[in-house]
């Protein structure tokens, strides 16, 4: 397993103040990271970041943007796919062979609801990756509105939607009130990428699909255990990227990854 940095982590700090695509690289290289999943461009053109990043020898191994698809608003839908070929399109151009396509709970539409439009815009979005040659993944994604979050909900979309693939993500499979382990073994033939975070509980936290509320915490600090999860992705020979993130407020983005970057390798030694 190859560990990776999320650009949304350091846009949380002072890095997405400036946006510069070589700083990101230098810590990536400082860090021994592998490659690097862009959440958008920050207004760069793609083919500057690769030439950045290939320059750094830096794979960008993911390309990650955010949808509408399944709005309760039809124009607001029909947005959102039109514009699904030009960001497949920035996928293919970063030199990645997948994007993860973020659904997030939306005010006014129901679980069930969210998840039923979401389908219809990711088949489509399966069709265009199949002409472009791109992978297309949706993550589990935390919050009480959320369409995606358990592996159910994952195993439901796939076996809808025909060349779905899916983005582990090990903390947000926890806000749905599932053993992130687990929920790993239900959908491993599916899982081509991977994110690991952390949670700790908070009453001021984000509300979770099971009820408790979470506040972002530094990989090995919280209440996931990355360990059997890492343990589950040997056992079913996971040997993709696992993108670090952080969402948490005690360390700055930089301070995050140099403290949780070498953790979280030395996690994944533990069980080569």
């Amino acid at each position: 397993m190859k560990v990776a940095m999320m650009s949304y982590t350091l846009a949380r700090g002072a890095w997405g103040k400036t946006r510069d695509v070589a700083e990101l690289c230098r810590l990536a290289g400082e860090l021994g990271l592998d490659g690097v999943d862009w959440v958008t461009t920050y207004d760069h053109d793609p083919r500057e970041i690769r030439r950045i990043t290939d320059d750094h020898g830096l794979r960008n191994v993911c390309y990650t943007f955010s949808t509408r698809m399944h709005s309760a608003d039809a124009k607001e839908r029909q947005a959102a796919l039109d514009a699904l070929a030009p960001e497949l399109e920035i996928g293919r151009t970063l030199g990645a062979d997948k994007v993860m396509i973020v659904i997030g709970g939306l005010p006014g539409v129901t679980r069930q609801e969210g998840k039923a439009r979401a389908m219809e815009g990711l088949s489509l979005a399966v069709s265009i990756g199949k002409e472009v040659g791109m992978t297309v993944t949706i993550e589990h994604f935390p919050g009480a509105a959320s369409a995606f979050c358990t592996s159910a909900d994952m195993n439901e979309a796939v076996a809808a939607v025909p060349g779905l693939k899916i983005t582990y993500d090990n903390g947000n499979l926890l806000t749905g009130g599932e053993d992130p382990a687990v929920g790993f073994r239900d959908s491993a033939e599916h899982i081509v990428h991977a994110h690991f975070k952390d949670w700790v509980l908070s009453d001021d936290g984000l509300e979770g699909l099971d009820g408790r509320r979470y506040m972002g915490a530094l990989v090995g600090e919280g209440i996931v255990h990355p360990e059997p999860c890492i343990l589950a992705m040997r056992e079913a020979g996971y040997e993709g990227y696992i993108d670090f993130e952080y969402e948490g407020h005690e360390y700055t983005p930089e301070e995050a990854m140099r403290r949780g970057v070498p953790r979280l390798r030395e996690m994944i030694a533990a069980f080569s």
